[in-house]
């Protein structure tokens, strides 16, 4: 009785062990393909970054200029240079009492004229003043263009000057610059989505406000396959290389490249709000023009980074939903 007992056992669990064994295959293949298709998306979107900077105030000294003319003396009785009744003539005034009446409004007008005089001729001006404050306005931009895969070359430019930038200084922050913007605007044909944002704050919180952007953009990535960043070069193994039919050349439709442009500018960049190419080329050729002097911090974004490989229309909507077909 035991033993038949044992045998309706082993016959009974036959099929519940077949079952668990066949749900363990299914559940592993669904795995291999999910992952093998999770390695190919992360090996299409690794990013290339390049830049650097310094958030600091500025801290050379106002610039006085050198006197127009010679001075009337307090003996002088001339008047101070460029109109307008001098110094001498008002001291020996004050001391004397009636303020009031004409004779005061002629006093009070001799001395407004003699402060504004002074402030022309000493070449300073509000934007001077502005920017040699200890906490001046910064302008924080990003400029991201989409261009169709067939831009190959703008990821071969730009691999190129993140092997050979010195990101360690500003003059090679600003060829950076320059050179990604004039890489960019040699591919119009190849513009198909476009997107400006720039903001103006003080440079207390500039440094903060450009991380924001910096970081958000960098996320995007699965890896920074390639980074030139203050002075540090970085760059992942090469992996194997792709084939060179004529398939690569000739790009399936809806396959792109976002190439990213962040800068914090002192002053006030005013770019435009894109909807053409037009639009597109002249906020280009403005963040491009940024003075070395005025360029506080730049970071060059691009995906994907290997050449050859290309990010698919759902990608780019799915992490780019801000840009605008132009």
């Amino acid at each position: 009785m035991v033993e038949r007992m044992k045998t309706w056992a082993r016959l009974s669990m036959r099929p519940l062990l077949k079952s668990v064994l066949k749900s363990c295959f299914i559940f592993g293949l669904a795995a291999v393909l999910i992952f093998s298709q999770a390695d190919g998306a992360m090996a299409a979107r690794g990013g290339g970054r390049i830049g650097g900077g310094s958030f600091r105030a500025p801290s050379r000294s106002m610039p006085r200029s050198a006197p127009r003319g010679p001075s009337a003396g307090y003996g002088g009785g001339g008047y101070y240079p460029g109109g307008g009744f001098g110094l001498p003539f008002i001291v020996p005034f004050l001391g004397f009492g009636g303020g009031g009446g004409i004779f005061g409004i002629i006093i009070a007008i001799a001395l407004a004229n003699f402060i504004l005089n002074a402030f022309r001729n000493s070449g300073v001006n509000a934007d001077t003043v502005e920017a040699y404050s200890s906490n001046p306005t910064v302008s924080v931009a990003r400029l991201q263009v989409g261009l169709l895969a067939e831009a190959r070359s703008l990821q071969a430019d730009l691999n190129q000057i993140a092997q050979s930038a010195d990101t360690g200084t500003s003059d090679g922050l600003t060829k950076v610059l320059q050179e990604t913007t004039l890489s960019l605007m040699r591919n119009p044909e190849y513009w198909a989505y476009a997107d400006v944002e720039s903001d103006q704050t003080k440079l207390s919180s500039a440094e903060q406000a450009f991380n924001q952007l910096a970081i958000a953009e960098r996320s995007k990535f699965t890896g920074e396959t390639l980074s030139n960043v203050n002075a540090q070069l970085t760059q992942a193994a090469p992996k194997a290389a792709l084939p060179t039919s004529g398939d690569l050349a000739n790009s399936a439709p809806g396959e792109y490249i976002v190439a990213t442009v962040l800068v914090a500018t002192q002053g006030k960049l005013n770019l435009p709000k894109v909807s053409t190419q037009e639009d597109v080329r002249d906020a280009i050729s403005k963040i491009g023009s940024v003075s070395s002097e005025q360029l506080m911090a730049v970071e060059v974004l691009w995906t994907p980074q290997a050449s050859g490989e290309t990010l698919t229309a759902d990608e780019m909507i799915a992490e780019y939903p801000n840009l605008k077909l132009i």
